[in-house]
């Protein structure tokens, strides 16, 4: 059995877009950059962004999609999910004629990073794998 996971921390570019299968079954798409600065060899500084499209079923997709909102800063742990022709990232060429990249990531568990309502510093886990076992209602955090 082979297995793997991808932990990202970022923040969200747009708001949460929840929708629903046929069968009923809620899924909601996001996306988060992460980013990060360096001084490379020459001694000048760069920045680095790198975009994930991150997608959420179930009880997971619905609390991301009552919860989340552009700019909040989150840390995703799921399933890196491949082109199935090439293996790797999705490939595009962009608006400006440049090749993109689309690193897609099928979520097991969101964390809300950052502050959490006035004022007060908090965190919350969801776990999809476990997110059908809840109370109902319950607020997540």
């Amino acid at each position: 059995m082979t297995y793997h996971t991808i932990v990202v921390v970022g923040n969200l570019g747009r708001e949460p877009e929840m929708r629903y299968t046929p069968s009923g079954q809620p899924v909601t798409s996001f996306s988060i950059a992460s980013s990060r600065s360096y001084v490379n060899t020459t001694g000048e500084k760069v920045d680095e962004t790198i975009w994930f499209r991150i997608t959420a079923w179930g009880k997971l997709a619905e609390t991301c999609a009552q919860y989340l909102h552009k700019g909040k800063q989150v840390l995703v742990e799921g399933r890196l999910i491949s082109d199935p022709k090439s293996g790797g990232p999705k490939m595009w060429t962009n608006k400006d004629g440049q090749a993109s990249a689309s690193f897609e990531i099928n979520a097991s568990t969101v964390r809300f990073l950052g502050q959490r309502g006035e004022g007060g510093s908090g965190e919350a886990v969801l776990d999809g794998v476990n997110s059908d076992s809840g109370g109902g209602d319950d607020i997540p955090f």
